[in-house]
């Protein structure tokens, strides 16, 4: 590969966002992306150091975070990032408004837009002079100013869109923050005809997000199918302009989709969060074990033949789907009453109560269990479940569904997104399929693939264990961060390839 014959020195350009909701994990209140440094670009950048890429990080200083503020998920990723790297590879921005955060990021969007602008303040006045790379990858809308700086500079710049969370701000704030816009300011992207920069200063917004689309090099996003969607129109809830930028890129062959892969840890053979550890060929006496340990913590009657279905995504009605459950829970339970049916949710967000309200309306906790998020008891339900369910209204990528393959616990699935592209439909003659997929975002839709899986369930224990054992064979080849990072090489091939046009 090019990458390791001539070693081009990429900077991957990440603020460590997530999204999560309240008491969701360390990096809470705040919603901007699926992924960060605690997720995906922390195992991306080890990959790629593997690999043989001359690779570099910036990101900024949080002080307080990374001496042990809070808990241990961040601080472990940061870890694993310096055992990969040398430590002058790893380039700190430094500001104040960084230093003393006791999140990531505040639940104030004027203070997130400061971290944004005093991050990208550094990363173009000091660590890319620093660095000097041959290729710049930014994340997301934080990140959104720097492509247009590098194409100024002649650097070919990827930005990778996790989510379509966008904000706006004039040159005038931008530059009051030290960033030199008035440089690049014609590769920004206005959203209204800027006319002149003189005129354009105080007044007209800068899009981040489509800015970062607008300028960089190439483009992608964390799902090929959502790619698609977007620019099919499928999705009324973005942003025209992003849809545009993004159609440019693709039909100018310099836009694609590139899944996220899960954090290596979630492997059952290896998993020091999961009771009783397990792989392919032992899966099915070892799950047995772990259901019972799960149901015996949250007080479910204690059946190790009992159905369990598992809740793994934060319960929110825009985008996950959780409404469609809730109006067939109770309903699902009852159908299968006989087979003792039990619901798992491991998950925070506003839709928590109405689970809540089922379960003690319907006294029914002893089948339905439903819980803040834990990262320990959400790898427990990924071991002791056997089917994870995500009727997501769209979805850039997801990760839940390749977890629940590589553990054993099949997915349940709308058809879109990155869900399309890592789950089919399970063919039992062909041999083929990895989970439960529905055509119609609606709760009869739901209801039809938990049919289908209910259907799975009751077959023969032998074929049953013969399936799973595929699955979870095939998803630990196909889902991890090694076929990750070599897609990215990929990209940074072509990129290297392409001529840079002003």
């Amino acid at each position: 590969m090019i990458l390791t014959k001539k070693k081009p020195r990429i900077l991957i350009v990440t603020p460590e966002v997530t999204y999560l909701p309240d008491d969701m994990g360390n990096m809470s209140n705040y919603s901007a992306k699926a992924g960060g440094l605690a997720d995906v670009s922390a195992a991306l950048i080890s990959a790629l150091f593997d690999l043989g890429a001359d690779v570099h990080v910036a990101l900024p200083d949080y002080r307080s975070i990374i001496n042990g503020y809070l808990p241990d998920f961040f601080s472990k990723e940061l870890d694993r990032i310096k055992t990969r790297l040398e430590d002058e590879r790893i380039h700190l921005a430094e500001d104040r408004i960084f230093y003393y955060l006791t999140h990531v990021y505040s639940g104030y969007s004027d203070t997130n837009l400061k971290v944004s602008l005093a991050f990208q303040r550094e990363v173009i006045n000091n660590i890319i002079p620093r660095v000097i790379p041959d290729i710049i990858h930014c994340n997301d809308w934080m990140t959104g100013l720097v492509p247009s700086m590098a194409r100024q500079m002649g650097i070919p710049c990827l930005f990778t869109v996790h989510n379509i969370h966008t904000v706006t701000a004039t040159m005038a704030e931008i530059e009051d923050r030290g960033i030199d816009a008035a440089a690049f300011w014609k590769r920004l992207y206005f959203r209204e005809a800027p006319g002149s920069y003189e005129r354009a200063r105080n007044i007209t917004p800068v899009d981040f997000l489509t800015s970062g689309v607008f300028s960089s090099h190439y483009v992608n996003t964390v799902s090929p199918t959502f790619l698609k969607e977007i620019i099919d129109h499928r999705h009324s809830f973005v942003e025209p302009c992003l849809r545009q930028e993004l159609t440019n890129k693709w039909h100018a062959g310099c836009a694609d989709g590139v899944l996220n892969a899960p954090d290596p840890e979630f492997n059952p053979a290896i998993d020091e969060m999961v009771a009783h550890n397990y792989g392919p060929k032992n899966h099915r006496a070892k799950k047995r074990l772990n259901k019972l340990y799960l149901q015996e913590a949250l007080g479910l009657d204690l059946d190790e033949r009992a159905p369990l279905f598992f809740w793994p995504s934060r319960l929110d009605p825009i985008q996950k789907g959780c409404q469609l459950l809730a109006d067939i829970a109770y309903a699902t339970i009852e159908r299968y009453w006989d087979e003792k049916l039990q619901m798992v949710f491991v998950a925070s967000g506003e839709f928590q109560r109405h689970f809540n309200d089922i379960a003690n309306f319907h006294g029914i906790k002893n089948r339905m269990s439903v819980n803040n998020f834990s990262e320990g008891l959400s790898h427990q339900a990924f071991a002791g479940a056997d089917f994870v369910l995500m009727p997501s209204r769209f979805e850039p990528c997801g990760l839940p569904q390749m977890i629940g393959c590589i553990y054993g616990t099949l997915p349940i699935v709308y058809n879109t997104g990155g869900l399309h592209d890592t789950v089919n439909h399970l063919d039992l003659d062909n041999n083929m399929g990895n989970g439960f997929v529905f055509d119609h975002h609606d709760s009869n839709g739901l209801a039809w693939a938990i049919d289908q899986a209910m259907a799975f369930y009751r077959l023969d224990g032998k074929v049953k264990e013969a399936h799973i054992r595929r699955i979870m064979t095939q998803g630990v080849l196909e889902f991890n961060h090694t076929t990750c990072a070599e897609k990215y090489i990929g990209i940074y091939e072509r990129m290297l390839q392409r001529p840079l046009f002003p």
